[in-house]
Protein backbone atom coordinates (compact mmCIF):
# COMPACT_ATOMS: atom_id res chain seq x y z
CA UNK A 1 0.00 0.00 0.00
CA UNK A 2 2.80 2.12 0.56
CA UNK A 3 3.85 3.01 -3.24
CA UNK A 4 0.41 4.26 -3.84
CA UNK A 5 0.11 6.35 -1.12
CA UNK A 6 3.50 7.90 -2.06
CA UNK A 7 2.58 8.41 -5.52
CA UNK A 8 -0.77 10.01 -4.76
CA UNK A 9 1.17 12.59 -2.37
CA UNK A 10 3.68 13.13 -5.30
CA UNK A 11 0.60 13.93 -7.46
CA UNK A 12 -0.97 16.49 -4.92
CA UNK A 13 2.45 17.97 -4.31
CA UNK A 14 2.85 18.84 -8.05
CA UNK A 15 -1.04 19.81 -8.71
CA UNK A 16 -0.09 22.54 -5.96
CA UNK A 17 2.72 23.37 -7.37
CA UNK A 18 1.43 23.72 -10.82
CA UNK A 19 -1.88 26.13 -9.32
CA UNK A 20 0.93 28.14 -7.42
CA UNK A 21 2.66 28.70 -10.64
CA UNK A 22 -0.51 29.62 -12.43
CA UNK A 23 -1.64 31.87 -10.07
CA UNK A 24 1.64 34.07 -9.68
CA UNK A 25 1.74 33.99 -13.80
CA UNK A 26 -1.94 35.30 -13.53
CA UNK A 27 -1.36 37.59 -10.72
CA UNK A 28 -1.75 41.52 -12.01
CA UNK A 29 1.63 43.35 -11.98
CA UNK A 30 2.03 46.64 -9.41
CA UNK A 31 3.56 44.87 -6.71
CA UNK A 32 6.87 45.94 -7.27
CA UNK A 33 8.06 48.13 -10.08
CA UNK A 34 10.21 45.67 -11.89
CA UNK A 35 6.97 43.77 -12.26
CA UNK A 36 5.31 46.70 -13.99
CA UNK A 37 8.13 47.72 -16.00
CA UNK A 38 8.41 44.47 -17.95
CA UNK A 39 4.92 44.34 -18.34
CA UNK A 40 4.93 47.94 -20.09
CA UNK A 41 8.28 46.85 -22.32
CA UNK A 42 5.95 44.03 -24.34
CA UNK A 43 2.33 45.73 -24.43
CA UNK A 44 3.19 49.46 -24.61
CA UNK A 45 1.94 50.52 -28.30
CA UNK A 46 3.92 53.85 -28.60
CA UNK A 47 7.14 52.12 -27.60
CA UNK A 48 6.32 49.29 -29.83
CA UNK A 49 5.67 52.12 -32.66
CA UNK A 50 9.04 54.08 -31.76
CA UNK A 51 10.82 49.97 -32.37
CA UNK A 52 9.27 49.72 -35.93
CA UNK A 53 10.55 53.25 -36.68
CA UNK A 54 13.89 52.39 -35.85
CA UNK A 55 13.69 49.49 -37.57
CA UNK A 56 12.44 50.85 -40.72
CA UNK A 57 15.32 53.56 -40.50
CA UNK A 58 17.79 50.31 -40.08
CA UNK A 59 17.08 49.09 -43.43
CA UNK A 60 17.01 52.28 -44.93
CA UNK A 61 20.72 52.14 -44.91
CA UNK A 62 21.83 49.53 -47.22
CA UNK A 63 19.82 51.06 -50.25
CA UNK A 64 21.41 54.45 -49.06
CA UNK A 65 24.73 53.36 -50.50
CA UNK A 66 23.84 51.49 -53.31
CA UNK A 67 23.90 52.01 -56.81
CA UNK A 68 21.03 53.10 -58.92
CA UNK A 69 19.55 49.98 -60.83
CA UNK A 70 20.76 50.09 -64.48
CA UNK A 71 18.27 50.98 -66.93
CA UNK A 72 17.49 49.79 -70.52
CA UNK A 73 15.97 50.73 -73.60
CA UNK A 74 15.21 48.98 -77.12
CA UNK A 75 14.36 50.94 -79.78
CA UNK A 76 13.21 49.94 -82.91
CA UNK A 77 13.94 51.89 -86.00
CA UNK A 78 12.34 51.80 -89.67
CA UNK A 79 9.37 48.95 -88.62
CA UNK A 80 7.81 49.03 -92.40
CA UNK A 81 11.42 49.11 -94.08
CA UNK A 82 10.38 52.30 -96.11
CA UNK A 83 6.71 51.23 -97.18
CA UNK A 84 7.62 47.40 -98.22
CA UNK A 85 6.20 45.60 -95.46
CA UNK A 86 3.13 46.48 -92.44
CA UNK A 87 4.44 47.84 -89.41
CA UNK A 88 6.27 44.99 -87.12
CA UNK A 89 6.84 44.81 -83.45
CA UNK A 90 9.71 41.76 -83.86
CA UNK A 91 13.40 42.96 -83.64
CA UNK A 92 14.11 40.60 -86.64
CA UNK A 93 11.90 42.02 -89.14
CA UNK A 94 12.61 45.95 -88.45
CA UNK A 95 14.65 47.85 -90.36
CA UNK A 96 16.94 48.28 -87.41
CA UNK A 97 17.22 47.48 -83.74
CA UNK A 98 19.07 49.69 -81.13
CA UNK A 99 19.51 48.14 -77.45
CA UNK A 100 21.13 50.24 -74.79
CA UNK A 101 22.34 49.30 -71.38
CA UNK A 102 22.62 52.37 -69.27
CA UNK A 103 24.35 52.30 -65.76
CA UNK A 104 24.35 55.95 -63.31
CA UNK A 105 27.44 56.05 -61.27
CA UNK A 106 27.53 58.88 -58.53
CA UNK A 107 30.26 60.96 -58.24
CA UNK A 108 33.11 59.96 -56.26
CA UNK A 109 32.30 59.57 -52.34
CA UNK A 110 28.71 59.98 -52.48
CA UNK A 111 27.26 57.09 -52.01
CA UNK A 112 29.69 56.91 -48.98
CA UNK A 113 27.75 60.08 -47.55
CA UNK A 114 24.77 58.96 -48.24
CA UNK A 115 24.79 55.88 -46.62
CA UNK A 116 26.78 57.63 -43.36
CA UNK A 117 23.38 60.01 -43.28
CA UNK A 118 20.92 57.05 -43.08
CA UNK A 119 23.32 55.35 -39.91
CA UNK A 120 23.19 58.76 -38.45
CA UNK A 121 19.52 59.14 -38.75
CA UNK A 122 18.88 55.11 -38.12
CA UNK A 123 20.72 55.88 -34.30
CA UNK A 124 18.89 58.81 -34.02
CA UNK A 125 15.97 56.80 -34.40
CA UNK A 126 17.37 54.28 -31.65
CA UNK A 127 17.79 57.34 -29.59
CA UNK A 128 14.22 58.40 -29.65
CA UNK A 129 13.51 54.87 -28.69
CA UNK A 130 15.31 54.87 -25.66
CA UNK A 131 13.96 58.49 -24.78
CA UNK A 132 10.41 57.03 -24.99
CA UNK A 133 11.25 54.28 -22.95
CA UNK A 134 13.42 56.14 -20.25
CA UNK A 135 10.01 58.55 -20.35
CA UNK A 136 7.57 56.10 -19.92
CA UNK A 137 9.77 53.92 -17.18
CA UNK A 138 10.21 57.58 -15.20
CA UNK A 139 6.08 57.94 -15.23
CA UNK A 140 5.77 54.46 -14.37
CA UNK A 141 8.39 54.49 -11.46
CA UNK A 142 6.88 58.03 -10.27
CA UNK A 143 2.74 56.50 -9.95
CA UNK A 144 4.44 53.59 -8.47
CA UNK A 145 5.68 55.76 -5.30
CA UNK A 146 2.57 58.16 -5.41
CA UNK A 147 0.29 54.73 -5.38
CA UNK A 148 2.31 53.53 -2.06
CA UNK A 149 2.32 57.29 -0.71
CA UNK A 150 -1.79 56.87 -1.11
CA UNK A 151 -2.13 53.44 0.23
CA UNK A 152 0.05 54.01 3.35
CA UNK A 153 -1.88 57.63 3.89
CA UNK A 154 -4.93 55.54 3.80
CA UNK A 155 -3.57 53.16 6.66
CA UNK A 156 -1.99 55.91 9.03
CA UNK A 157 -5.82 57.39 8.37
CA UNK A 158 -7.23 54.26 9.61
CA UNK A 159 -4.37 54.23 12.50
CA UNK A 160 -4.96 57.79 13.64
CA UNK A 161 -9.11 57.32 13.14
CA UNK A 162 -8.54 54.27 15.66
CA UNK A 163 -6.75 56.70 18.11
CA UNK A 164 -9.24 59.25 17.84
CA UNK A 165 -12.14 56.80 18.71
CA UNK A 166 -9.88 55.69 21.89
CA UNK A 167 -9.73 60.10 22.77
CA UNK A 168 -13.40 59.65 22.68
CA UNK A 169 -13.69 57.22 24.54
CA UNK A 170 -10.95 58.58 27.25
CA UNK A 171 -13.20 61.99 26.56
CA UNK A 172 -16.87 60.58 27.26
CA UNK A 173 -15.52 58.92 30.20
CA UNK A 174 -14.25 62.19 32.01
CA UNK A 175 -17.68 63.87 30.80
CA UNK A 176 -19.38 61.03 32.47
CA UNK A 177 -17.31 61.61 35.69
CA UNK A 178 -17.78 65.20 35.68
CA UNK A 179 -14.35 66.20 34.90
CA UNK A 180 -14.21 67.44 31.47
CA UNK A 181 -16.97 69.32 29.05
CA UNK A 182 -19.22 68.02 26.53
CA UNK A 183 -17.46 70.05 23.88
CA UNK A 184 -14.29 67.83 24.16
CA UNK A 185 -16.51 64.95 23.03
CA UNK A 186 -17.80 66.42 19.94
CA UNK A 187 -14.20 67.82 18.82
CA UNK A 188 -13.10 64.19 19.01
CA UNK A 189 -16.27 63.52 17.06
CA UNK A 190 -15.92 66.58 14.32
CA UNK A 191 -11.98 65.00 14.09
CA UNK A 192 -13.66 62.04 12.93
CA UNK A 193 -15.89 63.08 10.48
CA UNK A 194 -12.97 65.15 9.21
CA UNK A 195 -11.01 62.07 8.71
CA UNK A 196 -13.74 60.31 6.73
CA UNK A 197 -13.82 63.10 4.48
CA UNK A 198 -10.07 62.91 4.19
CA UNK A 199 -10.71 59.27 3.39
CA UNK A 200 -13.09 59.67 0.49
CA UNK A 201 -10.93 62.21 -1.17
CA UNK A 202 -7.61 59.62 -0.80
CA UNK A 203 -10.12 57.07 -2.34
CA UNK A 204 -10.76 59.16 -5.16
CA UNK A 205 -7.02 59.84 -5.47
CA UNK A 206 -5.99 56.43 -5.61
CA UNK A 207 -8.61 55.40 -8.40
CA UNK A 208 -6.87 58.08 -10.65
CA UNK A 209 -3.37 57.43 -10.05
CA UNK A 210 -4.95 53.56 -10.64
CA UNK A 211 -5.97 54.51 -13.87
CA UNK A 212 -3.34 56.70 -14.95
CA UNK A 213 -0.81 53.27 -14.06
CA UNK A 214 -3.28 51.36 -16.40
CA UNK A 215 -3.04 53.83 -19.03
CA UNK A 216 0.88 53.97 -18.93
CA UNK A 217 0.86 49.86 -19.43
CA UNK A 218 -2.03 50.13 -22.34
CA UNK A 219 -4.52 48.53 -20.23
CA UNK A 220 -8.10 49.37 -19.28
CA UNK A 221 -8.03 51.74 -16.24
CA UNK A 222 -10.26 49.42 -14.27
CA UNK A 223 -8.31 46.92 -14.58
CA UNK A 224 -6.94 45.01 -11.54
CA UNK A 225 -3.00 46.18 -9.89
CA UNK A 226 -1.53 44.36 -6.76
CA UNK A 227 -0.75 46.79 -4.39
CA UNK A 228 3.01 47.91 -4.16
CA UNK A 229 4.75 45.93 -1.64
CA UNK A 230 7.75 48.70 -0.99
CA UNK A 231 9.51 51.10 -2.53
CA UNK A 232 12.49 50.78 -4.68
CA UNK A 233 15.55 50.93 -2.31
CA UNK A 234 17.53 54.06 -2.70
CA UNK A 235 21.23 53.97 -4.07
CA UNK A 236 24.39 54.80 -2.47
CA UNK A 237 26.62 57.44 -1.86
CA UNK A 238 29.34 55.64 -4.07
CA UNK A 239 26.89 55.74 -6.97
CA UNK A 240 25.65 59.40 -6.66
CA UNK A 241 29.07 60.51 -7.19
CA UNK A 242 28.98 63.30 -9.58
CA UNK A 243 32.07 62.67 -11.77
CA UNK A 244 30.51 59.35 -12.08
CA UNK A 245 27.55 60.23 -13.01
CA UNK A 246 29.06 62.99 -15.43
CA UNK A 247 30.24 60.47 -17.84
CA UNK A 248 27.23 58.30 -17.60
CA UNK A 249 24.84 60.56 -18.47
CA UNK A 250 27.58 62.05 -21.30
CA UNK A 251 27.48 58.13 -22.64
CA UNK A 252 24.05 56.91 -21.62
CA UNK A 253 21.85 59.63 -21.63
CA UNK A 254 19.24 59.20 -24.99
CA UNK A 255 18.46 62.71 -25.85
CA UNK A 256 22.26 63.23 -25.98
CA UNK A 257 22.71 60.39 -28.01
CA UNK A 258 19.98 61.57 -30.52
CA UNK A 259 21.20 64.89 -30.68
CA UNK A 260 24.49 63.72 -31.44
CA UNK A 261 23.29 61.76 -34.05
CA UNK A 262 21.52 64.27 -35.61
CA UNK A 263 24.65 65.98 -35.80
CA UNK A 264 26.46 63.91 -37.47
CA UNK A 265 24.04 63.26 -39.86
CA UNK A 266 23.87 67.36 -41.04
CA UNK A 267 27.16 67.20 -40.85
CA UNK A 268 27.56 64.49 -43.73
CA UNK A 269 24.30 65.99 -45.48
CA UNK A 270 26.62 69.40 -45.77
CA UNK A 271 29.19 67.61 -47.27
CA UNK A 272 26.65 65.88 -49.90
CA UNK A 273 25.61 68.97 -50.88
CA UNK A 274 29.08 70.31 -51.31
CA UNK A 275 29.52 66.98 -53.76
CA UNK A 276 26.55 68.05 -55.97
CA UNK A 277 29.13 70.49 -57.13
CA UNK A 278 30.08 67.93 -59.47
CA UNK A 279 27.80 65.80 -61.76
CA UNK A 280 26.86 62.19 -61.70
CA UNK A 281 27.61 60.31 -64.73
CA UNK A 282 26.08 57.90 -67.10
CA UNK A 283 28.07 55.08 -69.21
CA UNK A 284 25.77 53.21 -71.63
CA UNK A 285 26.80 50.48 -74.20
CA UNK A 286 24.49 50.22 -77.19
CA UNK A 287 24.31 47.07 -79.73
CA UNK A 288 22.40 47.23 -82.83
CA UNK A 289 20.85 44.77 -84.60
CA UNK A 290 20.14 44.33 -88.33
CA UNK A 291 17.95 41.56 -89.25
CA UNK A 292 19.04 38.73 -87.27
CA UNK A 293 22.14 40.09 -86.49
CA UNK A 294 24.46 42.65 -84.31
CA UNK A 295 26.84 44.28 -86.57
CA UNK A 296 27.29 47.54 -84.61
CA UNK A 297 28.14 48.58 -81.42
CA UNK A 298 28.40 52.27 -79.18
CA UNK A 299 29.16 53.83 -76.22
CA UNK A 300 27.50 56.59 -74.18
CA UNK A 301 28.18 58.51 -71.41
CA UNK A 302 25.95 61.15 -70.24
CA UNK A 303 25.82 63.75 -67.31
CA UNK A 304 24.98 66.94 -65.86
CA UNK A 305 26.37 70.48 -66.84
CA UNK A 306 26.08 72.37 -63.30
CA UNK A 307 25.80 75.40 -64.70
CA UNK A 308 22.95 76.80 -61.93
CA UNK A 309 25.44 77.71 -59.73
CA UNK A 310 22.90 80.04 -57.67
CA UNK A 311 20.97 77.05 -57.18
CA UNK A 312 23.43 75.08 -55.45
CA UNK A 313 25.05 77.78 -53.49
CA UNK A 314 21.67 78.39 -51.56
CA UNK A 315 21.37 74.46 -51.33
CA UNK A 316 24.75 74.72 -49.44
CA UNK A 317 23.81 77.85 -47.56
CA UNK A 318 21.19 75.68 -46.22
CA UNK A 319 23.05 72.37 -45.11
CA UNK A 320 25.24 74.82 -43.69
CA UNK A 321 22.47 76.29 -41.36
CA UNK A 322 21.11 73.33 -40.57
CA UNK A 323 24.43 72.41 -39.17
CA UNK A 324 24.05 75.34 -37.35
CA UNK A 325 21.03 75.01 -35.89
CA UNK A 326 22.20 70.90 -34.85
CA UNK A 327 25.02 72.28 -33.22
CA UNK A 328 23.01 74.73 -31.14
CA UNK A 329 20.33 72.10 -30.34
CA UNK A 330 23.24 69.93 -29.04
CA UNK A 331 24.88 72.41 -26.85
CA UNK A 332 21.07 73.32 -25.66
CA UNK A 333 20.57 69.73 -24.48
CA UNK A 334 23.61 69.46 -22.76
CA UNK A 335 22.44 72.01 -20.81
CA UNK A 336 19.53 71.36 -20.14
CA UNK A 337 20.17 67.83 -19.16
CA UNK A 338 23.15 68.49 -16.58
CA UNK A 339 20.86 71.26 -15.16
CA UNK A 340 18.18 68.24 -14.24
CA UNK A 341 20.62 66.58 -13.26
CA UNK A 342 22.22 68.71 -10.60
CA UNK A 343 18.65 69.54 -9.37
CA UNK A 344 17.66 66.06 -9.28
CA UNK A 345 20.50 65.14 -7.25
CA UNK A 346 19.76 68.04 -4.70
CA UNK A 347 16.33 67.22 -4.40
CA UNK A 348 17.29 63.23 -4.09
CA UNK A 349 19.56 64.58 -1.36
CA UNK A 350 17.10 66.89 0.33
CA UNK A 351 14.40 64.41 0.50
CA UNK A 352 16.91 61.31 1.83
CA UNK A 353 17.66 63.99 4.64
CA UNK A 354 14.23 65.16 5.60
CA UNK A 355 13.03 61.26 6.37
CA UNK A 356 16.26 60.52 8.50
CA UNK A 357 15.36 63.92 10.26
CA UNK A 358 11.83 62.81 10.78
CA UNK A 359 12.51 59.42 11.49
CA UNK A 360 15.51 60.27 14.22
CA UNK A 361 14.22 63.22 15.84
CA UNK A 362 10.71 64.38 14.87
CA UNK A 363 8.62 61.35 15.05
CA UNK A 364 10.24 59.86 18.47
CA UNK A 365 9.43 63.14 19.80
CA UNK A 366 5.98 63.68 18.73
CA UNK A 367 5.20 60.22 20.23
CA UNK A 368 6.72 60.82 23.46
CA UNK A 369 4.62 64.31 23.32
CA UNK A 370 1.57 62.59 22.56
CA UNK A 371 2.06 59.64 25.43
CA UNK A 372 2.50 62.76 28.18
CA UNK A 373 -0.43 64.83 26.84
CA UNK A 374 -2.72 62.00 26.77
CA UNK A 375 -1.24 61.07 30.75
CA UNK A 376 -1.80 64.32 31.29
CA UNK A 377 -5.58 65.09 30.48
CA UNK A 378 -6.38 61.53 31.86
CA UNK A 379 -4.94 63.56 34.99
CA UNK A 380 -6.89 66.84 34.42
CA UNK A 381 -3.82 68.82 33.96
CA UNK A 382 -4.07 69.61 30.06
CA UNK A 383 -6.74 70.54 28.20
CA UNK A 384 -7.97 68.56 25.21
CA UNK A 385 -7.20 70.92 22.46
CA UNK A 386 -3.45 70.17 23.64
CA UNK A 387 -4.18 66.97 23.05
CA UNK A 388 -5.50 67.06 19.94
CA UNK A 389 -2.52 69.32 18.79
CA UNK A 390 -0.49 66.39 19.96
CA UNK A 391 -1.96 63.85 17.59
CA UNK A 392 -2.34 65.96 14.89
CA UNK A 393 1.57 66.38 15.30
CA UNK A 394 2.48 63.03 15.21
CA UNK A 395 0.05 62.28 12.30
CA UNK A 396 1.68 65.01 10.53
CA UNK A 397 5.48 63.66 10.88
CA UNK A 398 4.28 60.23 10.01
CA UNK A 399 2.79 61.91 6.86
CA UNK A 400 6.16 63.90 6.17
CA UNK A 401 8.04 60.65 6.68
CA UNK A 402 6.16 59.01 4.13
CA UNK A 403 6.62 61.96 1.47
CA UNK A 404 10.35 62.00 1.98
CA UNK A 405 10.73 58.53 1.46
CA UNK A 406 8.15 58.72 -1.70
CA UNK A 407 9.75 61.87 -3.07
CA UNK A 408 13.18 60.51 -2.82
CA UNK A 409 12.06 57.71 -5.12
CA UNK A 410 10.33 59.84 -7.51
CA UNK A 411 13.73 62.31 -7.38
CA UNK A 412 15.60 58.47 -8.29
CA UNK A 413 13.31 57.68 -11.20
CA UNK A 414 14.00 61.37 -12.71
CA UNK A 415 17.38 60.76 -12.53
CA UNK A 416 17.36 57.20 -14.09
CA UNK A 417 15.61 58.92 -16.96
CA UNK A 418 18.60 61.15 -17.11
CA UNK A 419 21.12 58.70 -16.69
CA UNK A 420 18.96 56.64 -19.08
CA UNK A 421 19.57 53.15 -17.29
CA UNK A 422 18.69 52.20 -13.61
CA UNK A 423 21.01 52.71 -11.04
Amino acid sequence: MKPPRRAHQALVLALMLAFSKLAAAEAPPGATVDSLLSYAQEHNPELAAMRYEAQAAQERIDPAGALPDPRFRATLQDITRMGEQNPTLLPGRAGKTAYLWMQELPWFGKRDLKRAIAENDAQGAQGRTAATWSELASRIKTTHAQLYLVQRSEQLLQENLSLMVQLEKVALSRYAGGLSAQQDVIRAQVEQGSMSAEEISLGMEHHHLHARMNALLARPGDAPLTAPVALRPLPTAAQLDWTQLRERVQAKNPQLFTQDALLRSAQKNRDLVRRNRYPDITFGVSPIQYGTALKEWELMVEFNIPLQQGTRAAQEREAQAMLSAAQERQQAAVNQVFADLTQALSALEAARRTEALTGTRLLPQAELTLQSALAAYENGKVDFATLLDAQKQIRQMRLAQLKAQVEARMQLAELEKILGEDL
